[in-house]
């Protein structure tokens, strides 16, 4: 496993094989290689493109959902956190240490669609004790790339 080809298709999936091979320090061929290992052990998942979906028209509304879970026996957290993974609303869930359990990141269309989403699917889960809700209102940076534009949110100005 060559972690710093990982570093530089973390950094641009789009990358190619040329490039990195003459940022490492090897062939295409063997670049080829290593990505195709990496993916056939599952080291690498995917590719995705980061988007600015407040600079689409019909964007989003996305949200971070705090869970407390009872874990169940020789289980833990994993079937809870599996069932929830398989709705298509749900971007990510993490396991967290501190004050919830599961952090789950939902997108809807609107405020409401993920309220409701929420109550109708995710607080009556088994096992799930009680979630807090907070909606994102605005992504500055995401998965290493800054979202910030040079346009005014008419919040003003601070000076650091």
């Amino acid at each position: 496993m060559n972690v710093k080809i990982l570093k530089l298709l973390e950094n641009n999936a789009r990358m190619s094989e040329a490039s990195i091979a003459a940022a490492v320090g090897i062939t295409e061929k063997e670049v080829k290689e290593e990505i195709r290992e990496m993916q056939d052990a599952g080291i690498i998942r995917g590719y995705k493109g980061v988007i600015d979906w407040e600079r689409v028209d019909g964007a989003s509304v996305s949200a971070i959902i705090e869970l407390k879970v009872v874990p169940k026996a020789g289980l833990g957290f994993e079937e809870v956190a599996e069932y929830i993974s398989r709705y298509p609303e749900v971007e990510s869930v993490s396991l967290m240490s501190g004050a919830c359990d599961l952090t789950v990141i939902v997108k809807g269309t609107t405020f409401r669609d993920v309220s409701s989403f929420v109550a109708k699917e995710l607080a009556v889960i088994d096992g799930v004790t009680s979630t807090a809700t907070q909606f994102i209102m605005r992504r500055y940076k995401e998965f290493g790339v800054e979202l910030m534009g040079s346009e005014d949110d008419g919040r003003g100005k601070i000076s650091l």
